[in-house]
């Protein structure tokens, strides 16, 4: 497949929703250079931690390509175990990162879309990670061709719509859900929104 540059300045999930199934925008745009070869993750784990899915799919592995998808800013536990949770459906693992601009169902992102994608590109699970297309979040699905598709257990799609609009593209794909993750201690921090809250109210006591 062509791979572009990416430039654009998507737990979690891309914004703009595809008219058809609910889901957000996403495509397959990355720079060759930035890179980072499997075989150089040996470095870099998520935690090893799993569950049973919902909507009717199991969550024991199901097929060797998986795709995952969300904005994943501020990268928190709460990701970790979404990610690793999805690996753990196949061989390979496809993450779609939600353009900035597609961001629109809670605050912007803080990090730019390149950076969000080669934080996930870098972690042991993740074999690669794609930032997402500007209007149809399909075009990348068709080109990753996964064999499952596993949701982020508080993402707002609608699994039924997004199964039927794989079929009138022709993918042959099993759609399912992640679990959601309790804080491991106290203090632990599971959300993007609360990290940056926190910040800014440190900010303004200093």
């Amino acid at each position: 497949m062509t791979e572009e540059p990416d430039d654009a300045t998507p737990a979690d999930g891309a914004a703009e929703r595809d008219t058809h199934s609910g889901l957000p925008a996403g495509d397959h745009e990355y720079d060759n250079e930035s890179r980072i070869s499997t075989d150089d993750k040996s470095g870099t784990s998520v935690d090893d931690e799993s569950g049973s899915s919902t909507d009717g799919e199991s969550a024991t592995p199901t097929g060797q390509v998986v795709l995952a998808q969300g904005t994943f800013d501020l990268l928190h536990p709460g990701h970790l175990h979404y990610l690793s949770e999805a690996a753990a459906h196949g061989e390979e693992l496809h993450v779609i990162v939600a353009r900035r601009e597609n961001v629109t169902h809670k605050p912007t992102p803080v990090c730019p879309d390149r950076q969000r994608r080669d934080v996930l590109d870098a972690l042991a699970a993740v074999d690669e990670a794609h930032v997402g297309h500007p209007t149809d979040y399909f075009v990348p699905v068709e080109r990753i061709d996964p064999d499952v598709i596993v949701l982020g257990f508080d993402q707002h799609h609608d699994a039924d719509a997004i199964r039927a609009q794989l079929r009138e593209r022709g993918l042959d794909a099993a759609v399912t859900r992640a679990t959601g993750r309790d804080p491991a201690y106290d203090g632990e921090i599971l959300s993007t929104n609360e990290i940056v809250d926190r910040l800014v109210e440190r900010e303004q006591t200093e």
